[in-house]
């Protein structure tokens, strides 16, 4: 079940002026304090997802990313194994293994 953070309009309780409930997703936000009944409003927080930083880090996740470098040829900056570099549109055999890459 997801963690929804709540805060305070006023004063914070023994629970602090930020909060955390786990709740489902299908309840009712809550517009009370469960502990003092003063007003709260729940917050919109970041979630901990870490993104790729550059071609290395797509590489080691697994993604291919294609670089236009003419029309209907691209460069496989991720390529692995006996990949191609370059993926030529008219030409099947350069294309990238995306099979190899995609698993359950």
């Amino acid at each position: 079940m997801p963690v929804y953070e709540y805060e305070h309009e006023g004063e914070g309780c023994a629970l602090g002026k930020i909060f955390e409930l786990t709740q489902s997703m299908y309840s009712a936000k809550f517009s009370k304090c469960p502990q003092c009944g003063t007003p709260v409003k729940r917050l919109i927080s970041l979630v901990g997802i870490s993104t790729p930083k550059g071609n290395s880090d797509l590489k080691n996740m697994g993604f291919t990313k294609l670089v236009r470098r003419d029309k209907g040829v691209y460069e496989n900056v991720t390529a692995t194994g006996n990949e191609a570099k370059i993926w030529d549109a008219r030409k099947p055999e350069t294309m990238p293994d995306l099979r190899g890459k995609i698993r359950d």
